[in-house]
């Protein structure tokens, strides 16, 4: 009964717009109040106890880098690579839109501000060639999922400190199954755009313009190349990763290309402040809530509910996919990678599953909670800079969700694709 009254009161909170991580320091809060269960400090405690962990250091670092990014002309670069390479095809747009995502990926980690970042450029520019404001939306959304898959990713981090798993193994198992989901997304689009006759690019492709848009971008694809190579040969830490990469996104906007002004870089500082801190308060917040669901035996009798399917495989991993997705469109990914994440793991690895393998399943499957309403943040986001009604991105979503659930079954059981480069790189 009480872990009902719980969760009713969690969901009322939510939906009346309460953020998340108030929701979450108020139900312990009110547990212990109410029952004198335990001292009130262990709030306080549980919340210092969710941060207290070295890895999530490199956050901040990998936002700051993006946001130096975004604040000098590395984005135009990237775009204007993106458009050589794929602006040809039917639906270059959206096309241009998914590989920009790609390339993004590798230099801030965070899907919310793919989405922001990319969707200022291009869905004005989508709406300008005749694509609705939800296909913008819908596009601009689903394609910064790649942005916490393919290294670095804030979300491998945080759940990688919270079930101590090497950072760099999550990192490397999460580059195959992030190409192939953008080369997924490219498929739908452009199944989409042949039914839907969209545009295509009118500047043929030449091995000339490819080589001057890939000179022009490579000191900034440099970034990614620092953080692979450095992580995965060992020759540093996530953290330092992410100083060095914060440090060189720097030096380029600054003395390379010229253009990152003191008015930008404390504005870049300021963004970085103010999402690292929404990020570690969430974090934060979820250390007392999981103590107190832990407390109730809510998070064992989930476990066990979910290993009563381990005997049969695809029906454990369609409970599995089930439920990271039902909770995907009621917690933020980061909330659900702390509360719920820890357990997840625990259940696969029960059933069979590689540690490293059904982290990256629960991280790619959270994330896909930030584009599937009510609380998606990079769903709101796209469809608030598109202008258009939320039903509408939604249903524009579906089948471009089709297609990253797909690469979800593949995870789960094609093992490979998600531990052959940690196996590699020696890190498992």
């Amino acid at each position: 009964m009480e872990i009902i009254l719980l969760v009713v009161c969690f969901l009322i909170l939510v939906l009346v717009g309460a953020p998340v991580a108030l929701a979450m320091i108020v139900m312990p809060t009110g547990y212990i109040l109410l029952t004198g269960a335990a001292p009130l400090l262990t709030v306080p405690h549980q919340m210092y106890e969710g941060i207290a962990h070295f890895p999530l250091v490199a956050v901040p670092f990998f936002m700051l880098t993006g946001e130096l990014m975004n604040g000098s002309s590395v984005t135009e670069r990237i775009m204007r690579l993106s458009r050589v390479i794929v602006g040809r095809m039917r639906g270059g747009l959206a096309q241009v839109n998914i590989v920009a995502s790609m390339f993004f990926a590798g230099m801030n980690g965070s899907a919310v501000a793919d989405t922001a970042t990319i969707g200022t450029i291009m869905i004005p520019d989508m709406k300008a060639k005749g694509y609705t404001p939800a296909y913008a939306a819908a596009i601009t959304a689903i394609g910064s999922t790649i942005g916490g898959i393919i290294p670095p990713s804030i979300a491998m981090i945080v759940l990688a400190s919270s079930v101590n798993l090497s950072v760099g193994a999550l990192f490397a198992g999460g580059v195959l199954p992030g190409i192939l989901i953008g080369l997924l997304l490219m498929l739908t689009a452009w199944i989409i755009a042949k039914a839907k006759d969209h545009e295509r690019g009118d500047e043929p492709f030449t091995i000339r313009a490819f080589i001057a848009a890939a000179w022009g971008a490579s000191l900034a694809l440099s970034v990614p190349l620092i953080l692979v190579v450095g992580i995965f040969g060992g020759w540093f830490s996530s953290v330092e990763a992410g100083a060095i990469t914060a440090l060189v996104a720097l030096t380029l906007g600054t003395v390379v290309y010229r253009d990152l002004d003191l008015a930008s870089f404390l504005g870049a500082l300021n963004r970085t402040v103010r999402m690292s801190a929404s990020v570690f308060v969430i974090i934060a917040a979820a250390g007392p809530f999981t103590w107190l669901l832990a407390r109730l035996g809510a998070l064992e009798m989930l476990q066990n509910w979910l290993l009563g399917f381990a005997e049969t495989p695809f029906l454990f991993a369609l409970m599995l996919l089930g439920l990271i997705l039902l909770a995907g469109m009621i917690m933020d990914a980061a909330a659900n990678i702390i509360v719920l994440g820890p357990l997840l793991v625990a259940a696969c690895e029960t059933a069979g599953y590689e540690p490293v393998q059904a982290a990256l399943v629960v991280v790619v499957g959270f994330l896909l909670g930030t584009v599937t309403p009510p609380v998606g943040v990079c769903y709101f986001t796209a469809t608030a800079i598109a202008g258009c009604r939320l039903e509408q991105s939604a249903a524009a979503l579906v089948p471009f969700l089709v297609a990253e659930i797909v690469v979800l079954l593949l995870m789960l059981f094609l093992a490979p694709l998600t531990l052959f480069l940690p196996q590699l790189l020696g890190f498992i």
